[in-house]
């Protein structure tokens, strides 16, 4: 995790520096270097063209890369249901050792083994519970690869806005230049209409991968979430719930006692048996 935050920092500053550069760093070309009739602009001269908008679609698309690359990993089969796992915990089922089983999924954490945990924990407990409970565990396992996917639509809508807006400043400055100068400023009515073209098309261009993006790995994900549930149903099928009726495994500490009002009543005192009040005690 320390990783991919440092990654994230590095990438967001060497972006942010050179977009600031480049918005800041224009000035009008003097007349004598006006490039010639013909002259193709190179990637690097079409972004500065883009003006101060290509700033924040750069930190955009440093984001939009890094979400696209994490949620390859989070949805990743082997990190969401490793085949190691998988087949140390269907043969410890094999022995019957459940308590092996539990210390083994609380030891080495994944979502399989955490839904796995959770299962195993509440056997003691029946069927339903354990099975709604490890539902609500693969719910939010679920929930959590899901919840830096749903980031990806979010740029896909926020980029085109930026553009948009690039886009309008674009139009501001052309039409103060052709107000200013008429049409005797065509290096200058260009020059705003390019920024038009380019910031709008730069916040296309970081839109339509992040949608592409956020629909395969919420389908990845999916296929991954229904992998953990044919796993967890084929350990439990025909569990022996009436045998472990009222075990308690795993080390969770049990908080639920019984009500004072009850345990007097089971108390086996005198007192409590003849119904009298028990004897007030000196402090």
């Amino acid at each position: 995790m320390k990783l991919k935050i440092v990654y994230l920092a590095v990438l967001s500053l060497v972006t942010c520096g050179l977009f600031v550069s480049v918005a800041t760093g224009q000035a009008p070309a003097p007349a004598e270097a006006a490039p010639a009739v013909g002259h193709s602009k190179t990637l690097w001269e079409q972004i500065e063209e883009g003006g101060w908008v290509m700033v924040p679609l750069g930190l955009c698309s440093v984001l939009t890369l890094y979400l696209i690359g994490d949620g390859v990993m989070r949805t990743s089969r082997k990190r969401v249901a490793p085949a190691a796992h998988e087949q140390t915990v269907k043969a410890l089922f094999r022995q019957g050792d459940y308590v092996g089983a539990y210390n083994y999924c609380k030891e080495n954490p994944s979502p399989l083994t955490n839904v796995l945990r959770v299962g195993i924990s509440l056997l003691g407990d029946g069927k339903q519970i354990s099975e709604e409970a490890m539902l609500g565990e693969l719910a939010k396992e679920n929930s959590a690869m899901q919840t830096k996917i749903s980031y990806l639509s979010v740029m896909g809508v926020c980029t085109p806005m930026i553009g948009l807006v690039g886009t309008v400043t674009g139009m501001i400055k052309a039409f103060a230049t052709l107000g200013a100068a008429g049409i005797g400023d065509p290096s200058g009515l260009s020059a705003a209409i390019g920024e038009v073209l380019v910031a709008t098309a730069s916040g296309l261009i970081v839109a339509i991968p992040a949608f592409g993006a956020f629909y395969f790995l919420r389908n990845r994900s999916m296929g991954a979430v229904h992998h953990v549930q044919d796993v967890v149903n084929g350990l439990f099928r025909k569990m022996p719930y009436e045998s472990l009726a009222g075990v308690h495994l795993g080390d969770e500490e049990l908080y639920a006692a019984i009500p004072n009002w009850m345990a007097h009543t089971h108390d086996p005192s005198p007192d409590a048996q003849s119904g009298a009040a028990p004897a007030e005690h000196p402090v």
